[in-house]
């Protein structure tokens, strides 16, 4: 830990957004100062648990080869990749926000995707292509969808600890065990941070300062009061130490408070999983996203979701509020031996929760629900299946006929044994409650004005999602604003050091 007491950027938090702001507040010449709250250990923020999607915006294939180099000739030939243009992304944000996403955020997020990857790659991050979870093999070749063809390798944990390595290798300090209580001002402008440490307080000159240590989602009070009483018992699925510290800082300055504060990302994870992300335990490895092949039952032995209303990327991060709202907060995914083994590598791990039985009767047995209603519940979906092409690959329109709610796609009667019920939750990834910024990352006061020497990047920042998001955007989201923030936070010490008018 570096003696040093002033710096000229003061990046508070250490996860991917935090990171890419550090590093590129760094390149550009400044002292940096990142403030992580966990201990080494627990260092990454929720970055450490992701599975590493990440969305932009590509022409083609050549544009993904040129982000993984070792994608030989042979293996490009045997990919079909459809473009996914910044109008697609763009569109589909807009699609699955209700069109609620902010404009300028939203388009400063989709035109800086590809460029913003290139240079996480340029700073030694890895990447490869997602093909278990977004290609589906047909007739030798892999068909990508979904506009979510790249992961980070290693996942989350390969992603933080390549940030981690650059940051240290470019000078970056790194102070951990620092959680950051305060920010001060002088004359309007970003002065100094108070900082807990070891259960001392002390205070570091800073001339600016990154927000980037997430929104509210691990503080169950914030939880109660902002989302509902019910989101006391929803999981954490990242990290224990996003408890809204940089936005009650950001506030008591006078930021303007955006975004969904009544909402948030969340999941459908396994039952059993841990109350607070497991840093012995990284990756993505507890949710349950192979649900648009299931059906899914409540306690009541009731089906409360269009189960394949669309393909898991855009409906997932709104289905996990839905099974919180049902009583126990529990729902049971029901599949048969026709769809198991096309189910999704996490319901193969040994830490998967999941009941099995060679009858629906003995399953039943097992499970703590209504059981003639879970019964007659499975009957009358299997007598709506109609008739057609099931086809996983594609939105096959093979539906459910006179019930409520339908099934829209991929229907198929649950009839060939083994039956299996995987009990699922609610974990709560990320809260959409925010500060605003604008496309500087500035943060802006109630009257839309910048706060001097004050940005914010990933989570703290409100008005991008709302309800739901596409899947891979949260971690692009992180980058591109980081790196914006980074960036603008070391031109505006430069002009700062210099009189110039920023």
């Amino acid at each position: 830990m570096s003696n040093q007491s002033s710096y000229d950027v003061v990046v508070v938090g250490a996860g991917n957004a935090a990171l890419c702001a550090a590093i590129a507040a760094r390149e550009a010449g400044m002292t940096v100062l990142v403030l992580e709250r966990g201990t080494e250990q627990k260092r990454g923020g929720n970055s450490y648990f992701t599975d590493g999607a990440i969305r932009f915006a590509y022409n083609d294939i050549n544009d993904i080869r040129k982000l993984i180099p070792r994608l030989s000739d042979e293996e490009a030939d045997k990919i079909v990749m459809p473009e996914y243009s910044t109008k697609d992304y763009y569109e589909d944000l807009m699609r699955v926000t209700g069109g609620k996403s902010t404009p300028a955020l939203a388009n400063h997020l989709v035109n800086e995707s590809y460029q913003t990857i290139s240079w996480m790659k340029k700073n030694g991050v890895e990447f490869e292509l997602n093909y278990s979870n977004q290609s589906f093999e047909k007739e030798g070749q892999f068909h990508f969808w979904g506009g979510l063809p790249v992961k980070t390798h290693n996942i989350g944990m390969g992603l933080m600890m390549t940030l981690f390595a650059r940051a240290e290798e470019l000078g970056v300090d790194i102070w951990y065990g620092s959680r950051a209580i305060e920010l001060k001002t002088e004359n309007g402008k970003i002065s100094s941070i108070v900082v807990v440490q070891n259960d001392q307080t002390i205070e570091v000159s800073a001339s600016s300062a990154v927000l980037a240590c997430g929104s509210f989602e691990a503080n169950k009070e914030m939880r109660s009061e902002q989302i509902g009483e019910e989101w006391e018992a929803a999981i954490v699925r990242g990290t224990e130490y996003n408890t809204g510290d940089g936005l009650t800082m950001a506030l008591a300055l006078g930021a303007q408070k955006y975004g969904e504060w009544s909402g948030c990302h969340s999941i459908g994870t396994d039952y059993n999983a841990p109350k607070v992300g497991d840093f012995t335990k990284p990756g993505d490895i507890f949710k349950k996203h192979s649900y648009p092949l299931s059906i899914m039952l409540n306690k009541e032995g009731e089906r409360f979701v269009d189960e394949g209303a669309d393909f898991r990327n855009y409906t997932y991060a709104k289905y996990g509020r839905e099974i919180l709202k049902q009583p126990g907060h529990v729902a049971y995914q029901i599949y048969d031996q026709q769809v198991r083994p096309m189910l999704r590598k996490e319901y193969n791990l040994e830490e998967a929760s999941y009941f099995k039985a060679d009858t629906l009767e003995e399953l039943v047995e097992k499970l703590p629900v209504n059981k003639e209603a879970f019964l007659n519940t499975i009957a009358e979906y299997n007598d709506a299946v109609e008739e057609g092409y099931y086809n996983p690959t594609v939105k096959d329109g093979k539906s459910t006929q006179g019930i409520t709610p339908p099934k829209t796609n991929w229907a198929l009667p649950i009839e060939q044994r083994p039956f299996y019920a995987f009990p699922v939750t609610c974990g709560i990834t990320f809260s959409f409650g925010g500060v605003l910024v604008n496309t500087s990352s500035e943060v802006l006061n109630e009257n839309s004005e910048p706060i001097s020497g004050l940005f914010a990047a990933g989570e703290t920042v409100g008005g991008i999602f709302y309800e739901n998001y596409p899947g891979g955007s949260g971690l692009m989201s992180g980058a591109v604003f980081g790196k914006t923030a980074g960036t603008s936070a070391a031109r505006y010490v430069e002009s700062k050091n210099t009189n110039i008018p920023s």
